[in-house]
């Protein structure tokens, strides 16, 4: 498989975005604030959330619109819960151009940043494009990629496992598998394994050498 990550760089924006469909589904709720960790396409054409809230937010939304929730996700033992809807343009675009949402975070009003992870640079360039195009006014906070810090892993192994890390590979619950990792990136989950044993293998042999 073709290799589609590149230079895969991290983007911070916030966008004034009224036609976020969770943030709709939550403020009738009283639930004003919250953190999309996650969004997905389906099969059904709509969009999945991965939406972390507090236990007794949690509580506040009707079972109907629960896919399925995890407990503690965090250190403040918060809940994560799958809400599948029809998605709105900045989900839809994110996810159209094969980037890895890391957070949706409503802030005041209809603003929300947003954190995730693209391809390339030409990838964050075309979300923003598109955003800017429909009309959206994008604020860009951060943008960048991963830069090596101490020279111990190969730059594909640096690459592979920063990727994994700010997708979610690493936490509990997982918020993406091998399987769906591997064909985002454009390898085989056998080549993802093998390239994060690897590295992992390397930093813990330095983080333990004598």
């Amino acid at each position: 498989m073709k290799n589609l990550w590149n230079q895969p760089h991290q983007v911070a924006i916030e966008v004034e975005n009224d036609e976020c469909r969770v943030r709709n589904m939550m403020r009738p709720l009283g639930i004003e604030q919250f953190n999309i960790i996650d969004i997905r396409g389906s099969t059904t054409g709509s969009i999945r959330h991965l939406v972390e809230l507090a236990p007794e937010q949690a509580k506040k939304v009707p079972k109907h619109v629960l896919m399925k929730t995890f407990e503690g996700v965090s250190a403040l033992r918060k809940s994560a819960s799958w809400i599948e809807c029809k998605g709105c343009t900045v989900c839809n675009t994110i996810v159209s151009h094969g980037a890895f949402l890391i957070s949706g975070i409503s802030t005041r009003g209809s603003v929300i940043s947003y954190s995730f992870l693209t391809p390339n640079f030409d990838a964050y360039k075309a979300i923003i494009s598109t955003l800017e195009k429909r009309k959206f006014k994008v604020r860009l906070l951060k943008v960048g990629k991963a830069e090596s810090r101490t020279g111990i892993l190969t730059e594909k192994q640096q690459r592979i496992l920063w990727i994994a890390l700010q997708a979610g590979y690493f936490d509990y619950p997982k918020r993406t598998d091998s399987t769906e990792l591997a064909g985002r990136l454009g390898i085989s989950p056998a080549t993802l394994t093998e390239i994060t044993r690897r590295g992992i293998r390397r930093l813990l042999s330095n983080h333990f050498k004598p």
